[in-house]
């Protein structure tokens, strides 16, 4: 393992991340290296009409949510003093935004959780596997325990 420069941190907040966020700080402070958040969207119900994209004003809307998850990374970003320019909320496909984010940025290490599934459940698709098989940087997967 080299001496990384740029280590961009996966988080989904799936209740587990906890680890994977603690792994990611300390190996920016061990390498010394730029720390960078990425929370990519994937599942905010946007209803969309013959008018284009209507946000519905209740309490549960797409609106909100997405005003939410931006508070999620942005506390996140504070807490391990990422700076803002370095917290990136994109909407897409988890495994090539993540991808995608990682070539752009010139990043040498992404870390991701991983849930270690096996079977028919890694081929449906593992978020952290994707990333693992096509990135072009190191990927270091924490392994996550399922409750």
């Amino acid at each position: 393992m080299g001496a990384y420069q740029h280590i961009l941190l996966a988080v989904d907040y799936s209740g587990h991340g906890d680890t994977v966020i603690r792994r990611a700080k300390d190996l920016a402070e061990k390498y010394q290296a730029k720390l960078s958040i990425v929370h990519v969207l994937d599942n905010i119900p946007m209803p969309d009409t013959g008018y284009g994209t209507v946000i519905p004003l209740d309490k549960d809307s797409g609106y909100e949510l997405l005003e939410a998850e931006k508070a999620k990374l942005m506390q996140l970003g504070d807490q391990l003093g990422v700076p803002k320019a370095n917290r990136w909320m994109v909407w897409g496909t988890p495994k090539q935004e993540i991808i995608q984010l990682a070539e752009q940025e010139q990043v040498d290490l992404i870390v991701v959780g991983s849930h270690g599934r096996h079977g028919l459940a890694l081929l449906l698709g593992s978020t952290a596997n994707s990333v693992l098989h096509y990135a072009k940087c190191d990927v270091m997967a924490i392994r996550l325990l399922d409750d």
